[in-house]
């Protein structure tokens, strides 16, 4: 009797104390795009949250789908509807030079590889001559490699017609219904339309360099103001990171993908071969932000148009004392 009590008084503490942890739970806002919540660009919030990483850290962390491209993502963190938002790098640079205090906290994707996918009757560069093509917003690093794709190809922007269609779901619905004829497509989606018969023509990597896709951004005055949440958020975000990469734990890897997609197993393994076999750097290790690829996309809005020279550093947009805070730059 006096064992079942003490299991009894054990368990009411560890009760009280589980409520009184999650009172004092520290509420961070993150943003992201609609558009990319059914995407592999959603996995490393997915794997912090069902591993209890935000809780480990104080953490009361929740979800904001932003409809609309990354201006909206900026506008968020400006507005204070978001604490910290994942944002795409010529966003966060056109609004920094712009006049926003929004930076670069933490990387979440490095060099991405959009498929560039065609009705089936589509068998070369040439047949797109006079089609619809379906891209990301201007001037999404996207758009600039898909652009230079075209381009290595023979293809100018006036051999073409482009329409605006927001996010690999949707861009894959345009394909697949008839109203675009060929588009850019993320992981997994890209293996399921190849299955169902679409021509892939190339890939965005075999025009541009790797470069720094998309980072956690937030605005220098309200990470500076609130640094030991922002630490304890890229805690959250490395600890992600590692277990994605980690070999015992692919299985988990697997479905999460799965679940955050729609998408079956099987272009799960897909989506994590082409990233990790070979390991081409397109999963952070921690979160780390590469100088370098951020000076790849400067150089890539320089080409298009987008920023004119003198070119701005790599280091006006990134803050990278959170890292350090962290253990992971």
């Amino acid at each position: 009797m006096l064992k079942l009590i003490r299991v009894i008084v054990a368990v009411v503490l560890c009760a009280c104390a589980c409520q009184s942890a999650v009172a004092q739970a520290i509420p961070l806002h993150y943003a992201q795009a609609y558009s990319s919540l059914q995407t592999i660009f959603a996995l490393p919030l997915l794997v912090a949250e069902r591993n209890g990483y935000f809780v480990r850290e104080g953490l009361d962390f929740s979800m904001l789908a932003v409809p609309g491209g990354g201006e909206r993502l900026v506008t968020a963190l400006e507005n204070g509807t978001a604490d910290v938002a994942h944002v795409p790098t010529p966003y966060l640079i056109q609004a920094s030079l712009a006049g926003s205090d929004v930076v670069a906290i933490a990387a979440e994707f490095n060099n991405p590889v959009y498929s560039f996918l065609a009705k089936p009757e589509i068998r070369t560069y040439a047949d797109l001559k006079g089609k619809l093509v379906g891209l990301a917003s201007e001037p999404t690093s996207i758009t600039i490699s898909i652009r230079k794709l075209l381009a290595l190809h023979g293809l100018s922007k006036e051999d073409f017609r482009s329409r605006f269609v927001d996010g690999t779901p949707e861009r894959l619905i345009c394909l697949t219904a008839g109203d675009c004829d060929a588009v850019p497509l993320g992981q997994p989606q890209d293996f399921s339309a190849i299955r169902k018969g679409y021509r892939l023509l190339g890939l965005s990597t075999d025009a541009v360099p790797k470069f720094l896709y998309t980072v956690t951004a937030a605005r220098r005055s309200w990470a500076a103001a609130h640094k030991d949440i922002v630490v304890r958020y890229v805690r959250a975000l490395s600890s992600a990171f590692k277990f994605i990469r980690d070999p015992t734990k692919r299985s988990d890897v697997l479905k999460a993908i799965a679940d955050t997609t729609g998408f079956g197993e099987g272009n799960a393994q897909l989506t994590l071969a082409l990233y990790l076999e070979p390991d081409r750097g397109i999963v952070p290790k921690q979160g780390e932000i590469n100088l370098r690829g951020m000076e790849q996309v400067i150089s890539m809005m320089a080409d298009a148009g987008t920023i004119k020279k003198p070119l701005p550093s790599a280091e006006r947009f990134v803050d990278l004392q959170y890292l350090r805070a962290a253990g992971v730059q």
